[in-house]
């Protein structure tokens, strides 16, 4: 296979990423924008020792899955990359992957037998619990650039690439992000706010980012800057109060300017914010609900983006719980609380431990904040925590009924793994963003004694391929 040569490729499969799968001489071949069923013709771009990338060039025989983007940037932004495919065939590809990497990975035959239900959304978002598949983010980070005639814009950054696409508006996002992108790019260029540099390292503003509470309406606006102080301050929140007026007058739903911090981050990296923070107007964070649980999100916090569907999701895992008010609960990764203050709805008592300190803080405010005393959270990894709380000292206090995890996507550490073995807790939830990672660790768990009884696939991440699954298992 030569570089730059033209192949013709029928697409098979799609990677995690959303990349098109087809084979060229028995080497797989890696195409943005395609779908499986295509047929097309494809230029190779680069070349590896047993894959290659290709770019499409010519679509012979469209995929039946296919559709026209509803966002006009699709293709040249490096954010969704199933805007060309339709929704109905979304949902099977995340399907078929999460059950292939419980049967290739897992080693468990017939997945399908467990599995519940594939909890999608639809266009509308017609009702309460069925969220729709564009307008789902509660946060967006935008970075900010020029355009070739000097104008500050936001925008997204092409795919694998630093190349600013200037884009308005996102149709993942909350619609008053277009109102306030347009508020900060005006200000800054009336104000003449220079913008960074990755290059060199010089230039104030970085990023926007936003959050808006879905439940309260409650807004916050962070201006990422290579600073120690933002000029003009009292000018861009006049700015942003009007835009928002502006937005309330035509938009669907009221929003609330309820905070205006900045985020300093000077140092050359692709980490978006540092560590400090400072409230400009305003209160240091805003409020929204996941059910009827209600929490204090400030500009740092961990909070799912897909607060309606993450009620969908935490409603499965209380369910998979199986609590009727008397047993302990565990709950490693337990991050700001989230699930495990759904859990304590329906538990005689929670733990939850967390490795970040500033996340923990966080989770006891929002316990305090919803008067839930049956919640208590540690700092450390899971497995030392529980190893000296429990197994050493074999303390009946913290011998739990029920354990839940939710890792982040490199999957549960093989020492917390042996530690929930030698708990034997009669149940365990598992809730994971990565399907391969799960299934790895399901053979450890199925080795240790634990026997799968029940899967549910959500769609939290409509328009791109990452999806989230929840397992029940019981002690055998």
């Amino acid at each position: 296979m030569d570089k730059n040569e033209i192949y013709s490729i029928t697409i098979e499969d799609m990677t995690e990423d959303g990349l098109g799968i087809g084979h060229i001489d028995g080497m797989a071949v890696f195409v943005k924008d395609t779908a499986p069923g295509d047929e097309a013709e494809i230029r190779i771009v680069k070349v590896k020792k047993t894959y290659a990338y290709g770019r499409l060039e010519k679509l012979n025989v469209p995929s039946e899955y296919r559709i026209e983007p509803e966002c006009p940037m699709a293709a040249r932004c490096g954010g969704c990359t199933l805007q060309h495919i339709s929704y109905e065939a979304e949902l099977e590809l995340k399907k078929k992957r999460v059950l292939s990497c419980l049967s290739h990975i897992g080693g468990i035959e017939a997945p399908e037998q467990y599995l519940d239900e594939v909890c999608g959304m639809n266009k509308t978002g017609d009702t309460e619990l069925s969220p729709s598949y564009l307008r789902y983010r509660n946060k967006m980070q935008f970075p900010v650039g020029k355009d070739k005639d000097g104008n500050t814009v936001t925008g997204f950054y092409a795919g694998r690439t630093h190349s600013l696409i200037p884009i308005e508006d996102c149709l993942t996002g909350h619609p008053v992000n277009r109102y306030i992108t347009a508020a900060v790019c005006h200000w800054a260029d009336k104000y003449k706010i220079s913008v960074y540099d990755e290059k060199v390292n010089k230039g104030l503003l970085r990023h926007i980012l936003t959050r808006v509470g879905f439940r309260t309406g409650e807004l916050m606006v962070c201006l990422v800057i290579n600073g120690n102080k933002l000029p003009f301050a009292e000018e861009l929140n006049h700015s942003l109060e009007l835009s928002i007026r502006e937005y309330n007058a035509e938009g669907d739903s009221e929003i609330n300017l309820k905070s205006v911090v900045i985020n300093i981050n000077r140092k050359a990296t692709n980490k978006i914010l540092g560590e400090e923070t400072r409230t400009l107007y305003g209160a240091d964070h805003i409020i929204d609900y996941i059910g009827d649980i209600k929490f204090q999100i400030s500009a740092q916090s961990f909070y799912q983006v897909n607060p309606v569907q993450t009620f969908n999701l935490y409603s499965r895992a209380l369910e998979y719980a199986g609590l009727n008010g008397n047993e302990k609960v565990w709950d490693m990764y337990s991050g700001i609380g989230t699930i495990s203050l759904f859990l304590s709805q329906k538990a005689s008592k929670v733990y939850g431990v967390e490795i970040i300190p500033r996340a923990v803080e966080d989770a006891k405010k929002n316990a305090a904040l919803n008067g839930i005393i049956n919640a208590e959270f540690f700092t450390g990894s899971a497995e030392d925590v529980v190893t000296e709380l429990y197994q050493d000292k074999q303390n009946s206090d913290y011998k739990a009924e029920v354990v839940v995890v939710d890792p982040p996507r490199k999957g549960c550490d093989n020492k917390l793994l042996e530690t929930i073995i030698s708990m034997s807790p009669e149940r365990m939830v598992y809730v994971s963003c990565n399907p391969a990672t799960l299934a790895r660790d399901l053979v450890v768990l199925r080795n240790g004694g634990f026997q799968l009884r029940r899967v549910s696939i959500f769609d939290q991440f409509s328009r791109s391929m990452h999806v989230e699954t929840v397992v029940l298992l019981e002690r055998n």
